[in-house]
């Protein structure tokens, strides 16, 4: 099973790519769509869109990951993350290619096994499931392979309900 995983966000949305057969997990790719600081809202969604869609023509995933939204203070961040992964999911749709999505706790226990390892505990764990020689950069790329992970650790596709 191949899995894109996203780790949504306005001015870096990271992506990894992992693949698993049998017990076996590999790396296929990592990195990050990036939107110019100053640029009108609606140009970033179009950008991380587009990288998007174009990840998911690239890769082909069979189901394609999103970090769930998490935020205590900055509800205006949140609105505009929020946006990010709506236009990560339609890529998705429009690709015909199931979505799901997993929360930091999820993450963490999945890949560290302890809800609230540190970043740094986590970015660790990839690198040595994915048998990497150093810790994937950037952190947003690392997250996203992480959220790639944990759906396939998870072992479902239990797309995210409409509402």
């Amino acid at each position: 099973m191949r899995v894109l995983g996203f780790d949504p966000g306005t001015a870096t949305t990271g992506y990894g790519v992992v693949e698993r057969t049998g017990a076996r997990l590999t790396h296929r790719a990592h990195g990050a769509i990036t939107t110019p600081a100053g640029a009108p809202f609606a140009v970033r969604l179009r950008r991380i869109f587009e990288g998007a869609q174009s990840l998911v023509e690239e890769h082909r995933p069979e189901v394609v990951s999103i970090e769930k939204l998490f935020f205590s203070q900055n509800v205006t961040t949140a609105i505009s993350v929020s946006q990010a992964r709506g236009v990560i999911a339609a890529a998705a749709a429009l690709a015909d290619c199931p979505v799901t999505e997993f929360s930091p706790l999820e993450v963490k226990s999945a890949v560290v096994g302890y809800g609230k390892a540190s970043k740094q505990q986590v970015q660790e764990m990839v690198r040595v499931l994915l048998n990497l020689d150093s810790r994937p950069k950037p952190d947003d790329a690392a997250d996203a392979l992480a959220i790639a992970i944990c759906q396939l650790h998870a072992g479902r596709i239990q797309e995210v309900a409409d509402g």
